[in-house]
């Protein structure tokens, strides 16, 4: 009787356990809410090139990707370059930004991503990764045609939990490395002078349904490799209360900067970022064929860098960038047209033992010749960088899984700083080109028009 009560204890103990752990693994983290109005995110329903097992359990997710643009720089540059952007790098020519496939599976907890990329933006973006540099064994060739790779497992544990190691798509700021994703092509100053990719590793914990944090440890900053002698940390936090507003927290701690002292040893210069945004959906009636959809983005950034060494005296209060991006998107005839207003601020400046030096985080100009030219004299007469930027982007998008966007953009700098017709790389506009008898420098200029017309497809 005893070893019946026993057996049968064992049993209900056994189905409970079963049933909990059945309950744990169904819970999806923002079960329910469409996320695909938001700055930033994918905005597919469907993802056709997914292949599944006898089950019905999906094994492995393709995914393909490509964009392509034209751009009209008004300042019409004769070497065709578009400067000051990570994602537009040229001018008056059809370009292929970005090519990129792709397989995903999270199959019975595996979590496996692999994206390969070729195109314009990835050289804009990952050629100037200066951390290959520190020691042998690597190069960036072995690296920048990967976008994303990663290995890790999911535990049922809350709404979820991942642990992965690999190459990641940044955190930092609102809006994606994938334009398509974006509500503008060209993405905020804020988001342009941070980070697009990680080399770390993760872990992503979803506690509620509505909430994830995420812990990083990572080789530095935009790095493949490390510049110091330290991991860097950070940390992303996303919070939906609701399908209609979401609100992001992020920060960067490390010591990744590539200046080493007099004698070789690396630098411990501190670099310290933080961004957070809201995004909210605050008019939505899908099946209207005027107005279907409405929304705001709001993401702003502070960050610095400081030293105490003697010989590499850096202060937070001289050495920061602070900006703010607002944006405003208007969808029409059911989703298939969108209207997308923005506007950005920014300021970055950079002093160094007592010396205002080029800002520590902004695009370079990238000019050639001995000559200081107008960004260089300005930076040296102590003058610091701030930025102005507006955006109308216009959106045809007659399915999920293409866009056809029209934008209009225009920049102002309080010093020259974007390209003017004369190029930023030769008087003949070709690298390494004849410049005469006399130093060359390029004539920058303190405002920029551009128009940009752009076409993708995603499945």
């Amino acid at each position: 009787m005893i070893k019946k009560i026993i057996f049968g204890f064992a049993l209900l103990n056994m189905s409970l356990t079963l049933a909990q752990t059945d309950t744990i693994s169904t819970k999806i983290p923002f079960d329910g809410m469409d996320l695909t109005w938001i700055n930033g995110q994918n905005r597919q329903k469907k993802f056709p090139l997914t292949f599944k097992d006898s089950e019905g359990q999906t094994i492995l997710t393709g995914v393909t990707y490509l964009d392509t643009y034209y751009n009209y720089n008004f300042a019409n540059p004769t070497d065709n370059t578009q400067t000051i952007s990570s994602t537009i790098g040229r001018h008056n020519e059809f370009t292929l930004n970005l090519a990129s496939i792709g397989v995903e599976t999270n199959y019975k907890n595996i979590i496996g991503r692999l994206w390969l990329q070729y195109g314009q933006m990835a050289s804009i973006i990952q050629d100037v990764d200066g951390s290959v540099n520190h020691g042998r064994n690597t190069s960036i060739n072995n690296l920048k045609y990967i976008r994303e790779a990663s290995a890790g497992y999911h535990f049922d544990v809350a709404h979820g939990l991942n642990v992965e190691m690999g190459i990641f798509m940044s955190y930092i700021g609102l809006e994606s490395y994938i334009t398509q994703e974006n509500w503008s092509y060209q993405r905020s100053m804020v988001c342009d002078f941070t980070p697009f990719y990680f080399s770390g590793a993760r872990v992503q914990f979803y506690p509620t349904k509505k909430f994830k944090t995420e812990l990083w440890l990572l080789n530095g900053w935009q790095s493949y490799n490390s510049s110091s002698d330290g991991i860097g940390v950070g940390n992303s936090n996303y919070y939906r209360p609701s399908e209609n507003l979401q609100l992001v927290a992020n920060f960067y701690y490390g010591k990744d900067t590539q200046n080493p002292d007099e004698f070789g040893n690396q630098s411990n210069r501190i670099r310290f970022h933080h961004d957070n945004s809201i995004v909210a959906r605050y008019y939505k009636k899908l099946t209207s064929k005027g107005i279907s959809q409405a929304a705001l983005s709001i993401n702003s950034h502070y960050g610095f860098q400081s030293n105490n060494d003697a010989n590499d005296v850096v202060k937070a209060s001289e050495n920061f960038m602070y900006g703010t991006s607002i944006a405003n998107r208007i969808w029409f005839k059911q989703n298939k047209l969108a209207l997308t207003l923005r506007g950005d601020y920014l300021t970055n400046q950079s002093v160094v033992n007592g010396v205002n030096t080029s800002p520590y985080l902004a695009f370079s100009p990238a000019v050639s010749g001995t000559i200081p030219n107008g960004f260089e004299t300005a930076i040296a007469n102590d003058e610091k960088l701030k930025l102005l930027q507006f955006t109308t982007t216009f959106d045809i998008m007659p399915s999920d899984f293409v866009t056809f966007r029209l934008e209009y953009g225009y920049r102002n700098s309080n010093i020259p700083y974007f390209t003017s017709s004369s190029g930023t790389t030769s008087p003949s506009g070709y690298v390494n080109g004849p410049i005469g008898s006399s130093p060359w420098m390029a004539q920058l200029q303190k405002n920029e028009h551009r128009l940009t017309l752009a076409v993708n497809f995603r499945l």
